[in-house]
């Protein structure tokens, strides 16, 4: 039973993090009113709180259930997965800085200022964030079925 409430959980929060990053690509724009650069900051907060939270569930499912961690730690496929997901990790960051540097003009009561190049840029990079996640459940699922082990 833990299992599959710790499987659950991962997943649930896989969904989650999705979500967010999808509402990141809807609402950003070059032109944001006040509310919505708050909105964007919250989101992104909660998303790497989210993040976390899918990095936890993973790792509990390594290590406390599934295969057993021999098993994930020789199998390529698991960690081409987890180096997916730090790179998207590392990827967030850009989105991140921008939204973070908004915070002054934000508790002014003002909305931001964003350049084209800013504003072409993060939502490329939130765009290519969406695109890898989307190739993590693949990774996932080849993984499940014994691709990639090694000895």
């Amino acid at each position: 039973m833990a299992d599959a409430i710790a499987a659950s959980l991962h997943y649930l929060s896989i969904f989650v993090l999705f979500s967010l990053l999808t509402c990141e690509h809807v609402l950003f724009k070059a032109d944001l009113d006040h509310a919505t650069a708050q909105r964007l900051l919250r989101i992104d907060m909660i998303y790497g709180v989210t993040a976390g939270l899918v990095l936890a569930t993973g790792a509990a499912r390594v290590i406390c259930f599934g295969k057993g961690l021999d098993y994930y730690l020789h199998n390529w496929m698991f960690h081409a997965k987890v180096s997916l997901f730090i790179l998207i990790g590392l990827l967030s960051i850009l989105p991140t800085l921008t939204f973070f540097n908004w915070r002054n003009d934000l508790l002014a009561g003002k909305a931001p200022t964003i350049t084209p190049a800013q504003a072409s840029r993060t939502i490329w990079v939130i765009r290519l964030e969406l695109l890898l996640l989307v190739c993590l459940p693949f990774l996932a699922s080849l993984m499940a079925r014994g691709v990639g082990f090694f000895s």
